[in-house]
C-alpha cells in the first residue's frame, strides 16, 4: 500500500472512532489530524473537505451492510431453513463487541444526521429496507417449503428485522444479554408447528 493510501486509511479509521465517540458534527478535522499524528492541512491532501471524508467513512463502514451479505437464499430448503436463518443472524452479531459498538454508534449517528442530509437518510433507509425485503423473501420461501405458515408471514419477517435491530441496539448500549438465545427464540417463533426448530 502506498504511503498516501496508508495515511488516507489512517484518517478514515481515526474519523470512525472520533465520529462514534463525539458525533460527526462535533468532530473537527483538527481532532482527526491530531489522532493520526499529522497536521490539519495534511488532511486536505487526502480529502477535499470534511464532507468528502464523511462520505468515505460511510462507504467504508456500510458497503457490506445489506441483507444478502449475511443471509443466503442459495441452497435453502425445508430441512436447513431454520439453521440458515439462525446462522445468518449470528453473522450480524460481533465476535468482539468492542469492535462492533463504534459501528452501531456510527450507524445511529448517520440516522441522526438524516434530517439534515437527505443523502444519508435515504441510504440508511435503503439499507434498513434491504433487511425488511430480505426477511420477507426468506419467509416467502419458508411458506413455499411448508415450514412457515402463510398467515402473517410478512409480520413474521418484520419481527425478525426488529429483533435484529434491537439486539444490535442493546449491544451498542453495552447491556449484557444472551443475544444468541434471543435470536434462536425469534427464529423458532416464525416456524410452523412441527418444523425443525433450532435446539
Amino acid at each position: 500500500m502506498k504511503k498516501k493510501d496508508l495515511t488516507s486509511q489512517q484518517i478514515v479509521e481515526a474519523a470512525i472512532g472520533l465520529f462514534a465517540t463525539h458525533g460527526i458534527e462535533k468532530t473537527s478535522l483538527a481532532m482527526i489530524a491530531g489522532e493520526v499524528g499529522i497536521t490539519k492541512p495534511s488532511i486536505y491532501y487526502h480529502f477535499a473537505s470534511k464532507d468528502e471524508l464523511v462520505e468515505r467513512v460511510f462507504e467504508y463502514m456500510f458497503s457490506d451492510y445489506h441483507f444478502d451479505h449475511y443471509f443466503s437464499l442459495t441452497g435453502l430448503n425445508a430441512f436447513n431453513f431454520a439453521e440458515q436463518l439462525y446462522q445468518g443472524g449470528l453473522r450480524m452479531f460481533p465476535e468482539e463487541e468492542e469492535a462492533f459498538v463504534p459501528v452501531m454508534r456510527l450507524l445511529s449517528e448517520f440516522m441522526l444526521t438524516a434530517n439534515r442530509n437527505a443523502n444519508y437518510g435515504q441510504r440508511v433507509a435503503a439499507m434498513q429496507q434491504s433487511f425488511l425485503d430480505g426477511f420477507r423473501e426468506f419467509m416467502k420461501l419458508g411458506v413455499d417449503f411448508g415450514v412457515v405458515d402463510r398467515q402473517h408471514a410478512d409480520s413474521k419477517a418484520y419481527v425478525l428485522a426488529l429483533v435484529i435491530d434491537n439486539i444490535t441496539s442493546y449491544i451498542m448500549m453495552e447491556i449484557p444479554l444472551d443475544y444468541q438465545a434471543v435470536w434462536k427464540e425469534a427464529v423458532n417463533s416464525v416456524l410452523r408447528k412441527g418444523a425443525d426448530a433450532i435446539e
